[in-house]
């Protein structure tokens, strides 16, 4: 078991690492985390915001210095669940494909296109555990019910819903690419939530994606194709919007983790438990340690 197991539930945030840089937030310890999985994107940043225990991760590193094809979502999921977080506000840049979604506003997503190649590494099991989480409607709803009330306080421009398709990057689409996402309904584009959504399921985290719209991808007529320059003074706006909903959004989310996410893996586990190999119960255990008889 974890040292911090009977500490308080905690507040996940995975976004850019200026984000913990946010009035009111009283820092209190950056934590290195050893994983089965390897290292995760950096040290975790823990402290108090609200009155709540809140722990930051910089998804790319400090720095960006991670391709999202590089990053161990695997790690840095269970560093969090081995920090007692039981939900996560992951903020992340997108692209629009809808002519209505304008860069610096905010999208809450309700769902998630898998376009994404290394679908083996988006699964804490394997290794003689067997489990498939229910993953229907992958974004917590009361999350991202309490993400939409911030917003909309904090007087930012939201659309509530919609669809992220998750492609591999680190290239931005083709053109062909753009229009059949857009043929398809999908709403916004990204490189990095589905496999948070995925292993926050089977994590028992509630999870919601906080997604700032930075471009119109490359299929909007007379507009210059996405780069990474282009957007820049976009995710800067951004980064101050996304730090007003989380002064929002944190002193709503409940105590005490009681919703539908937290209890996931009811029913989701197809091994018996007398046939867990060892290494893997001791691996999975901050996920498991309900299960487990000691």
């Amino acid at each position: 078991m974890t040292e911090y197991e009977d500490e308080e539930a905690a507040i996940g945030v995975i976004g850019g690492s200026g984000l913990y840089q946010i009035e009111g937030f009283e820092e209190g310890e950056e934590i290195q985390v050893k994983t089965p999985f390897g290292d995760p994107s950096d040290a975790i940043t823990c402290g108090t915001l609200a009155g709540r225990r809140v722990c930051f991760l910089p998804r790319h590193g400090r720095g960006h210095r991670i391709l999202p094809t590089e990053l161990n979502h695997r790690a840095n999921l269970w560093a969090l669940r081995s920090l007692n977080v039981r939900w996560i506000i992951s903020i992340t840049a997108v692209g629009s494909l809808r002519e209505e979604y304008q860069p610096r506003d905010i999208v809450l997503p309700d769902q998630f296109f898998d376009r994404l190649s290394r679908r083996d590494q988006h699964t804490f099991f394997g290794r003689g555990i067997v489990a498939h989480v229910s993953f229907a409607d992958p974004i917590s709803s009361g999350l991202r019910t309490i993400l939409h009330q911030a917003a909309t306080q904090s007087k930012q421009r939201v659309h509530d819903g919609g669809t992220y398709v998750c492609m591999d990057g680190p290239a931005f689409s083709t053109r062909a690419e753009s229009e059949f996402h857009r043929q398809m309904g999908f709403d916004v584009v990204g490189m990095t939530n589905l496999p948070e959504a995925k292993l926050a399921r089977e994590a028992e985290i509630a999870f919601a994606t906080l997604a700032m719209i930075t471009d119109y991808d490359c299929w909007r007529d007379g507009e210059e194709a996405v780069s990474a320059h282009a957007v820049i003074e976009h995710v800067q706006a951004n980064a101050v919007a996304a730090k007003a909903v989380l002064r929002g959004a944190i002193p709503l989310i409940p105590q005490t983790p009681t919703w539908p996410e937290h209890r996931a893996l009811d029913g989701a586990l197809f091994t018996d438990s007398a046939l867990w190999p060892a290494a893997t119960t001791q691996e999975l255990e901050p996920l498991l340690k309900r299960f487990i008889k000691y």
